[in-house]
């Protein structure tokens, strides 16, 4: 088994000057390290008995996709403002360095029994996943007991995993950087 942790390229002062950003698309480019990744993750959605996926964008897109698709489950796409062609449901956040909305179409079949699994590529401040935690649980009736948010990779230092975890909803991850 690889180290994954190796296969994160660190991108110093971007998008802004003081963050470390943590760049997955060396992982992606490593067939070995996204099958571990994805192999890792699917383990996680199956011991969590999960029943549908909701991908964040974009990257969220990039594991939550492969993911239901190898599970057969469902998946949602948790979209940034205006790219879903039917009504929505709309959630403002806070991220490490601005701020943003997501939404996800009221058409979505989602239920309130479903065991919903969201995907995303990291955590920080936990803003962007709290964000869709809350959508799926406020407009869906979905409990937080039934919700996984899954990432490739924690930042606990920026207490986003914690944020989460305090608000009553499980988490999972597979990388953390200090």
């Amino acid at each position: 088994m690889n180290d994954l942790k190796t296969s994160v390229r660190t991108v110093p002062d971007f998008p802004i000057k003081g963050i470390q950003f943590r760049d997955i698309t060396s992982l992606l480019e490593d067939p070995t390290a996204f099958n571990q990744a994805i192999n890792t993750l699917a383990l996680g959605i199956h011991e969590f008995k999960g029943t549908i996926v909701v991908g964040i964008e974009s990257r969220g897109f990039v594991f939550g996709a492969p993911l239901a698709n190898i599970l057969k489950l469902p998946f949602v796409m948790a979209r940034k403002p205006g790219k879903l062609p039917n009504k929505t449901f709309k959630k403002e956040h806070k991220l490490e360095y601005g701020s943003s909305s997501l939404e996800i179409q009221k058409n979505s079949k989602i239920s309130p029994t479903d065991r919903v699994i969201i995907l995303d590529d990291l955590i920080a401040t936990g803003g962007t996943a709290m964000a869709c935690a809350s959508l799926i649980h406020e407009q869906f009736n979905v409990p937080k007991s039934n919700i996984l948010i899954q990432t490739v990779i924690d930042l606990p230092g920026l207490k986003g995993s914690a944020l989460i975890r305090e608000n009553g909803y499980h988490i999972q991850t597979i990388i953390e950087f200090d």
